[in-house]
């Protein structure tokens, strides 16, 4: 058993562990008696990196093996040349959302904050100038709150927390939970539809969430942080792309402060929705529906599907399942 090191030398191996070295030997700044020890007793690494994907638009996706299966992780670039990590937080997911791919993985487990932060690791291995991180990969972050928190208490000594997005299907208690006891991250919440009866036959999560209680928890969270809300909506062709659903956003959207990313579906085999296979809206459907929400004055953002060419955009992360090895 290694005995308690002074804090100073603590500070030393935090650092280096933040730094992302893969092996205690690489802290050359400790004695090597104690990098020795400090071998002999920790393990520096409980995930590895099985597969890196690249298209060639810049995205990247890294698949990472954990006890378990493997999760996902991708690198996304904006056109500034910005790069942006997005990270998973459980192997899995359990929310059921029929327009995303990880959700035909089922759940197996979340995982736990030295999965979640390695990733960022293995990441910054190949792009040390990450600028923003995001936790909208393979799970539903905030059914995995407290072990996204201790990876969170970590990546914070990197990342400020205004670079930070945590992204939900909309998960009330949670929202509630990070306006009170933090981190200040920034929120994302997939909305998808303001029209309760659809959004509910797309998500399951609604059931227990509907949309009174959703904006409850938002109204909240905006009071108690006082930050902008971004609103994720996954644009299905023929779906929830009519002037119905424009004005029922608009409607929700009252009072809060919010931005709405405009996701067009990134497109899924196997995918369908009462009966028919889901499909991509055309530029006419999405013209339409961008119009109809500046209309009524909303501030949107079209996201374009970037890193499709590996399986790694909105929605499609899941392509290595559970059962990997």
């Amino acid at each position: 058993m290694l005995p308690p090191l002074p804090r100073y030398r603590a500070e030393q191996v935090f650092a280096w562990i933040n730094s992302g070295v893969d092996s205690f030997e690489a802290m050359n700044n400790l004695p090597l008696a104690l990098r020795r020890e400090l071998d002999s007793c920790f393990c520096l690494r409980k995930t590895s990196l099985v597969k890196k994907l690249e298209d060639g638009g810049g995205a990247v996706k890294l698949q990472i093996g954990v006890s378990g299966g493997m999760v996902e992780a991708v690198v996304l670039v904006d056109g500034a040349g910005r790069r942006t990590a997005c990270l998973s937080t459980q192997l899995g997911c359990a929310m059921g959302c029929i327009f995303c791919k990880t959700g035909l993985m089922g759940f197996a487990r979340n995982l736990d904050g030295a999965e979640i932060t390695e990733q960022f690791y293995h990441i910054r291995k190949f792009y040390p100038d990450i600028a923003n991180i995001v936790f909208m990969g393979m799970g539903e972050p905030l059914l995995n709150l407290g072990e996204l928190r201790r990876a969170l208490d970590v990546l914070c000594h990197t990342m400020s927390p205004r670079r930070v997005t945590v992204s939900t299907c909309g998960l009330a208690d949670g929202i509630i939970s990070l306006a009170d006891e933090g981190p200040a991250v920034r929120l994302a919440v997939s909305l998808t539809s303001a029209r309760e009866d659809l959004r509910g036959r797309l998500m399951p999560v609604s059931a227990a969430n509907p949309l009174w209680r959703l904006k409850e928890a938002l109204r909240y969270h905006q009071a108690r942080q006082r930050r902008r809300i971004t609103l994720e909506a996954a644009l299905l062709g023929g779906i929830n792309t009519g002037a119905e659903d424009a004005a029922a956003i608009a409607a929700f959207a009252e009072g809060l402060d919010i931005v709405i990313n405009l996701i067009p579906w990134n497109p899924v085999e196997n995918l369908s929705f009462e009966g028919r296979p889901l499909k991509e809206p055309s530029a006419a459907e999405l013209g339409r529906f961008c119009a109809e929400l500046g209309k009524r004055g909303l501030k949107t953002v079209l996201r374009r599907g970037k890193g499709r060419g590996i399986s790694g955009a909105c929605g499609q992360l899941g392509a290595a399942g559970k059962d990997s090895p």
